[in-house]
């Protein structure tokens, strides 16, 4: 420091940086404390640490004191520490106990980070977990480690509370891996799905996730059956936009058939399209739909007689 300029404080420092980090209209992300090193001096570090702990300890959720706590104990190394911090505040979506099981396997302690990573799953709440990338990270390791039914068991209770085309693609994998994808073990995801396909308004339309997941398996068949005497049929009047959707992805497969069954299910799916497009005042939508329809499947004789018969 050059000649006749004085020292600054490191009490007087301390109290004005952590004063300044932790007030509302800062945003701490941007300040490192370990820029201040120079200038603070042991003494001052020292009396940042005992400010930065008593205001995280008054306050363990609050954010810049989580942050600035977390500073701490990484340029301490002490990884118990850390794990400290982030436990006082655990996210109910279980993704602080992701960060814990990553910091706890780079520390090479990955059997505590399994622990961490599993007790995320137990603990997560209904409505908001388990975080996606919770579930990958237990998976994962189950699978490095030889326990591929183990996955099948994480992928079913996933599928049980987030009813999605990606959670059931997700068990259909795990349950290949572990060679037990046959038909009772299809059947039971299945039935999670058909119980809930009646439309739920703060959940969407569940009834179309079982026809995805149908139609994902090949089942084109069983996905007819389950739009046309349920979710989609029940729904059309009320949720149009919902309903046309399912039946759209039903007549794709059937594009591709050239039996009498076919064209009948195309004709009647393609009716309920129509209703969903009056139900919705688009009619030249509808016009210009079957236009283009009609012209790829020129060719499909008894199908363009079907349309004729039924004023498509």
């Amino acid at each position: 420091m050059p000649a006749g300029r004085a020292c600054p404080d490191p009490a007087q420092t301390a109290d004005w940086l952590v004063e300044h980090l932790l007030g509302d209209l800062n945003n701490s992300a941007d300040i490192t404390l370990s820029e201040y090193e120079d200038v603070m001096g042991k003494d001052g570090l020292a009396r940042i640490r005992k400010l930065v702990v008593t205001a995280w300890r008054t306050n363990p959720k609050g954010w810049a004191e989580k942050h600035l706590m977390e500073q701490l104990t990484k340029a301490e190394g002490s990884i118990d520490a850390l794990i400290a911090v982030h436990a006082a505040d655990l996210a109910p979506s279980g993704a602080t106990h992701l960060v814990i099981a990553r910091e706890l396997e780079r520390a090479g302690r990955p059997a505590e980070a399994l622990e961490w990573a599993e007790r995320g799953l137990r603990e997560s709440d209904l409505d908001r977990g388990p975080d996606q990338h919770l579930v990958d990270f237990v998976c994962e390791r189950y699978t490095r480690s030889g326990r591929p039914a183990d996955v099948v068991v994480v992928r079913r209770d996933v599928l049980r509370r987030r009813r999605t085309p990606a959670s059931y693609q997700d068990l259909r994998t795990a349950a290949h891996g572990a060679d037990r994808w046959d038909e009772p073990e299809r059947a039971q995801p299945l039935n999670v799905l058909r119980a809930d396909s009646r439309p739920r308004k703060s959940l969407g339309p569940l009834g179309s996730v079982l026809v995805d997941a149908l139609l994902d398996d090949g089942d084109n068949e069983a996905a007819w059956k389950a739009a046309t005497g349920g979710y989609a049929d029940r729904s059309r009047d009320t949720r149009p936009v919902d309903s046309l959707s399912v039946y759209l992805r039903l007549i794709g497969p059937l594009l591709t058939r050239t039996s009498d069954a076919a064209y009948e299910q195309l004709t009647e799916l393609l009716l309920s399209v129509r209703a969903c497009h009056q139900a919705l005042g688009a009619h030249d939508t509808f016009t210009d739909y079957m236009a283009s329809l009609r012209t790829t499947q020129k060719r499909k004789r008894k199908l363009m007689a079907l349309l004729d018969g039924h004023g498509l």
